[in-house]
């Protein structure tokens, strides 16, 4: 590793990193997006969530396994390590892209919902100073953000718990509602699988990209204290969290309200909370919502300065983004980062919402993208321990060949999807010109050698 490497300070604490990991797959894809995968798989979604929750344990399995290994290394520097130059330079742009994309698009959704309080501002004000709030957190000491990752965490699993509470409440008869309540709404309209095993399978999609951001444990593991300890204990408690927030939630909402009368324009919390009869209750789900999209945005400006840092140090991006400020944050990292969200921003402000829904299709092709390397890299690697670690992956190489070709299988299915045929093209065409320009860097990097050499 290089010198520069030691430079950002491990300032994030096992609380930290394990409500990091939380956050980022606790967000908007279990509060708004269950809403999709309802409407398409009904009640049968909640298989989709357990499968996808195996296909997630053995990715995180695999990134600890390493991460005990190469206690120094992020996903970054694994990718590099297994597989050279080029794979690494295509993989660490797309992750870029994607969290560039996904920051842009949850800043603007941070704007939307303070309009609610604040209907005469403008949406591209709001989400202007939303984006200052985000960026002022990450030009402090990385503790900082990870504190403030810790609250906004905070805020979304309590919400999670409070509402399986209130929902098991409701489906016992113990709470009053105005609702036919009961287990039957598993079978009574359609059965459990009404769109048949085509419909699961089409949630199932939604649901992988739902629990994109596990990775950035692997982002955040060089600012971690003792992180060879501290990761594997982490990804396994994380996992079973993550799965237990979606799995019971989508549960009880297919129990109250039948899976074909859930609503696909606000998210079934909020039909859930107002059918309780809670006064206010739309006005905390708002601000749940509100913190859970900031932190998404939040983790976005983390992980985008932070992979170019990366970059920077094996000649992927330019030196200037491995400068690290005197308060150990990759400073021109997060400029470069804010640049284009107000860019992105004002785009966005003058584009239809539907523009907006084809770019997101670019982060859940990214999130496969970067498990399957993740995987790849393990199965590579594995061979070049000095010696085997504690924590291992299970049953290897048979688990981490099963993950790597059943991500595949989404990717491909993803990709010929008639529904993604927009996002397919893009993300397509983006990944072209990334693997060109992997070959013309590396060629660069070989004729200044050569000079310099001679």
């Amino acid at each position: 590793m290089s010198e520069n490497q030691q430079h950002l300070q491990r300032g994030l604490l096992p609380r930290h990193v394990q409500f990091i990991a939380l956050a980022g797959m606790i967000g908007t894809g279990i509060f708004k997006g269950s809403s999709d995968t309802l409407n398409m798989a009904g009640p049968s979604v909640v298989v989709a969530y357990l499968i996808g929750g195996l296909l997630l344990f053995i990715v995180m399995a695999a990134l600890g396994e390493m991460a005990t290994v190469y206690p120094n290394f992020n996903v970054q520097n694994l990718i590099h390590k297994a597989f050279g130059f080029q794979p690494s330079f295509i993989v660490g742009w797309l992750y870029w892209i994607n969290w560039l994309i996904v920051t842009i698009v949850e800043l603007l959704a941070a704007g939307s919902f303070l309009q609610f309080w604040f209907p005469s501002i403008p949406l591209w004000l709001l989400s202007v100073l939303c984006a200052a709030v985000i960026v002022g957190i990450n030009l402090f000491q990385v503790k900082h953000y990870g504190e403030m990752e810790f609250w906004f965490a905070s805020i979304k699993i309590i919400t999670l718990i409070a509402f399986i509470i209130l929902g098991a409440l409701i489906l016992l008869n113990v709470f009053p509602n105005t609702t036919t309540a009961s287990v039957s709404n598993y079978t009574a309209h359609g059965g459990f699988f009404p769109n048949g095993m085509s419909g699961m399978l089409s949630a199932f999609l939604v649901v992988m990209f739902s629990y994109g951001g596990a990775e950035l444990i692997g982002v955040a593991v060089t600012e971690t204290k003792d992180s060879e300890k501290v990761i594997p204990k982490i990804i396994k408690g994380t996992v079973i969290r993550v799965i237990l927030f979606y799995v019971l939630p989508i549960l009880i909402i297919c129990g109250i309200i039948p899976w074909n009368e859930v609503s696909s324009s606000e998210s079934p919390f909020v039909q859930v909370f107002s059918l309780s009869g809670i006064p206010g209750a739309a006005h905390v789900m708002n601000f749940v919502l509100l913190t859970a999209v900031l932190s998404a945005a939040n983790s976005g400006i983390y992980a985008t300065s932070r992979t170019l840092f990366t970059m920077a140090q094996s000649g992927e991006a330019p030196k200037a983004f491995s400068f690290i400020s005197k308060k150990g944050i990759p400073l021109n990292g997060i400029i470069l980062t804010t640049s284009f969200i107000l860019v992105g921003v004002f785009l966005a402000y003058l584009t239809p919402d539907q523009v907006i829904s084809y770019l997101m299709t670019i982060p859940g092709f990214t999130v496969i993208s970067i498990w399957i390397s993740i995987c790849l890299a393990q199965l590579k690697l594995r061979k070049q321990y000095a010696e085997l670690p504690a924590f291992q992956v299970k049953w290897f190489p048979y688990t981490t060949i099963f993950a790597a070709t059943a991500l595949t299988g989404i990717f491909i299915a993803f990709i010929f999807n008639p529904q993604n045929i927009v996002g397919s093209i893009v993300c397509i065409s983006v990944l072209t010109v990334l693997i060109i320009l992997s070959f013309v860097v590396q060629k660069e990097k070989k004729a200044k050698h050569a000079t310099s050499v001679a």
